[in-house]
């Protein structure tokens, strides 16, 4: 069999975009949907037996017309050409209330052929070309569908996520009792696994969230384990394979150096075991390119913008997404000619420029004195005065980043 696994498309993201005039779509949406087009049409070139996504559809858990419109044509692709197609819930793709639909739900109301809705833990058997597959899911799930009120009365934070997590680990050994050995069983699970390096989520998810160990997922039992939430591809654990796909586009500058893609899963008989046998293959799309340009001006300099227009010229910004940073001493900013420099970046797709002036020495937080720091600097440094829990401080920190890294997205006017 030939799988295909791919994750966290997020159609809806659009910072760092334009509005294309051919289209009148957002030009971060075109980008996102031909990240998209690559791999439906590998798929169909090489005849997949089947395609897995594992989670987060759209941006937002209401997705627009268009967007949903969009996401619908590429699946219809796949199933119209008898490639059976199982849409995983993430976290994204969950209603803000109990009883509302998820994001992806529509298929299975209109009963879509060959394609597999999972919006609670269940154990799929699905027949595709090359024979029956099982898949054991697990999308993302709300506590409170998981943990009563009277279980988690008097429980803080964190023991409320490890009976949580618990629960979620009785429901994979409890899904593996019902697998046929007979046949190749698959865990999809849109979740973060303890241990996995992340790239831009942690923006993307306020606050703390529930986790599961390796051990807990990497049961023989599955030839191989699909995994969302995580933008970066990686590889946890090879027996069995156990894989983000990470992300099909890049979102913002957090993912600036990662290749993204989605990997080719091949599931074969093991003539010495007599189980199955999965390798996989990580398959790059191109997308747009992220770039940040950094230039630190000397004090002696006497062109700064000459300096910056150079830092630019050496550097292949054709159609790249890129942020200038420029850090230079406040006596030389009236000496940068911003024309010059916005003309200079005339190639790139989108641009930001900041500027980060050195000043003197002047009081801050307080009493005490510091240079001239960041927005995230001076952030940690005020709650740090403020007495709160590091828990507490975390959590700010991560909605302070958030709405810093917005500001800087702003474009240039």
């Amino acid at each position: 069999m030939k799988i295909i696994h791919f994750a966290d498309l997020h159609l809806g993201v659009e910072t760092y975009g334009h509005i294309d005039p051919l289209t009148g779509l957002s030009s971060r949406l075109i980008d996102f949907l031909a990240a998209f087009d690559q791999m439906v049409d590998y798929a169909l070139e090489n005849r997949a037996d089947m395609v897995l996504f594992c989670g987060d559809a759209y941006k937002n858990r209401e997705p627009t017309q268009t967007q949903q419109r969009e996401f619908a044509k590429r699946i219809q692709r796949l199933s119209s050409n008898d490639i059976p197609v199982f849409l995983l819930a993430g976290n994204h793709d969950l209603p803000n209330a109990v009883g509302r639909a998820t994001a992806i739900e529509i298929f299975g109301t209109l009963n879509i052929k060959n394609v597999y809705i999972s919006n609670r833990p269940d154990v799929y058997r699905i027949p595709t070309p090359s024979g029956v597959i099982q898949i054991v899911s697990l999308p993302w799930v709300r506590r409170s569908a998981l943990l009563s009120k009277e279980t988690t009365k008097n429980l803080n934070f964190s023991e409320l996520n490890q009976k949580l997590e618990q629960k979620l680990a009785d429901i994979i050994v409890t899904s593996v009792s019902k697998l046929d050995s007979a046949l190749p069983a698959i865990l999809a699970a849109h979740i973060w696994i303890t241990g996995a390096q992340p790239s831009s989520e942690r923006l993307m998810t306020i606050g703390q969230e529930y986790s599961l160990l390796l051990s807990n997922i990497a049961n023989p039992a599955f030839d191989y384990i699909a995994l969302g939430h995580i933008h970066k591809h990686q590889v946890l654990c090879q027996h069995p394979p156990v894989v983000y796909s990470g992300s099909l586009e890049r979102l913002n500058f957090g993912e600036e150096a990662g290749d993204k893609g989605f990997y080719v899963v091949d599931i074969e008989p093991n003539t010495e075991t007599s189980k199955w046998q999965a390798t996989a293959k990580f398959h790059q799309v191109i997308g747009r390119r992220f770039l940040t340009i950094k230039v630190d001006i000397e004090p002696q300099d006497i062109n700064p913008t000459l300096t910056v227009v150079k830092a630019i010229s050496e550097s292949d910004i054709k159609r790249a997404i890129v942020r200038l940073n420029i850090n230079l001493p406040a006596e030389l900013e009236g000496q940068l000619h911003d024309s010059d420099i916005r003309n200079a970046l005339k190639e790139a797709d989108y641009f930001t420029i900041a500027k980060d002036i050195q000043r003197p020495l002047r009081l801050r937080l307080g009493t005490s004195t510091a240079e001239e720091v960041t927005p995230t600097d001076a952030l940690k440094g005020y709650l740090k005065l403020q007495k709160l829990t590091p828990k507490r401080i975390q959590t700010l920190l991560d909605y302070g980043e958030r709405l810093i890294q917005e500001q800087l997205a702003e474009p240039e006017q």
